[in-house]
Formats: structure tokens, sequence, C-alpha cells
């Protein structure tokens, strides 16, 4: 049960309709993260830079590796909503959450994820090196920041214990931790 309830359309305020019809025309959806985030706006809006961020990721580690990163933080912080939405994107593209192939380069990435969400005071000189390979200083910069706010997510998620949407319950692991 989640500890701050969704703002449903049908009983919402004027202001927050206008909200959600925004949130929806943006994003696709208005999912139920972004329904309790509705009740603070700003909250709201700064969790959704998400979005840019994403988008500037994308054309240096590509749609499959952004999501591997994206996964690899959710499942460490057991975040069902986020955990279980990128396994609907990898699976939906044609991965086997359970055995992920990846290169030096990837595991790495999938790496820094990790650590993020445990402690990032623990992202080691070898791991950062690992990165800086093959990633320039802004990218690492944007990684970071991006890693940052799917860490922000999935505490949101978490504390609030927003309900799993309707349309990822298939993706959803049956009998135990997502992933």
């Amino acid at each position: 049960m989640p500890r701050v309830p969704t703002i449903e359309y049908e009983t919402a305020t004027p202001s927050q309709r206008a909200l959600l019809d925004q949130i929806a025309e943006r994003y696709g959806r208005a999912t139920n993260m972004k329904r309790t985030l509705a009740h603070s706006p700003t909250a709201l809006d700064a969790l959704m830079t998400w979005y840019p961020l994403h988008d500037t990721v994308v054309p240096f580690l590509g749609e499959r590796l952004t999501s591997l990163f994206c996964y690899a933080i959710s499942f460490q912080t057991d975040c069902l909503i986020c955990t279980t939405y990128f396994r609907r994107v990898l699976i939906d593209a044609g991965e086997d959450p359970q055995q992920f192939a990846l290169d030096d380069h990837e595991q790495a990435v999938v790496a820094f994820g990790r650590q993020l969400a445990v402690d990032a005071n623990g992202v080691g000189e070898d791991l950062y090196q690992r990165l800086a390979q093959r990633l320039t200083r802004e990218q690492i910069v944007t990684l970071t920041a991006f890693g940052a706010l799917m860490v922000a997510t999935n505490i949101v998620n978490n504390v609030l214990q927003v309900d799993l949407d309707g349309y990822l319950a298939p993706y959803r692991v049956a009998g135990g931790r997502d992933g």
C-alpha cells in the first residue's frame, strides 16, 4: 500500500488535472510514480530532468547499455517499479535479464551503476579508469548525474512505496526479488 496516494484524475483539482494532462502528453502516460510526484510539482520537475539526461546519455552509451545501467541501479536499490520497468525494456528488446552478455566496457558501466546505488564514495580508481578509457570527462559527468537521478527515482519509489503500474505486472519476477 502506498504511503502517499496517487493523484486520481477524477478527484484531482483543476490544477492537478492540468498537470496530469501535461504529464500524459509529455511522457506518454501518467504512471503511479508521476501521479505521486504530482503532489509536488517542483519535485516532479526535478526528477523528470531524467529524460533530457537520458537523451544525452543514449548517443554515447546506446539504448541497450543505457537501459542496462538503469537496470543495474534499480536492481541494486531493490526498486520494484524501476527494476520491472527496465526488465520490460530489455525483454522487449530481446534480452534475457538472467544472462546478459557484456563486454569489458559494458561491465564497467554496469558496475558503475551498481556502485552508485550502493555507495558512491566506493567508486574506486580502477573502476573510474575503466570508464575513462572509453568515455570523455563530459560523458562521465553526464553519466554520473544521470545515475544520481536514477538513484533518486528509486528512492522516491521505495520510500513512498509507490505501487507497481498494471502494465508492468507481466514483467515482474514471480516469487522473488526482481532482477
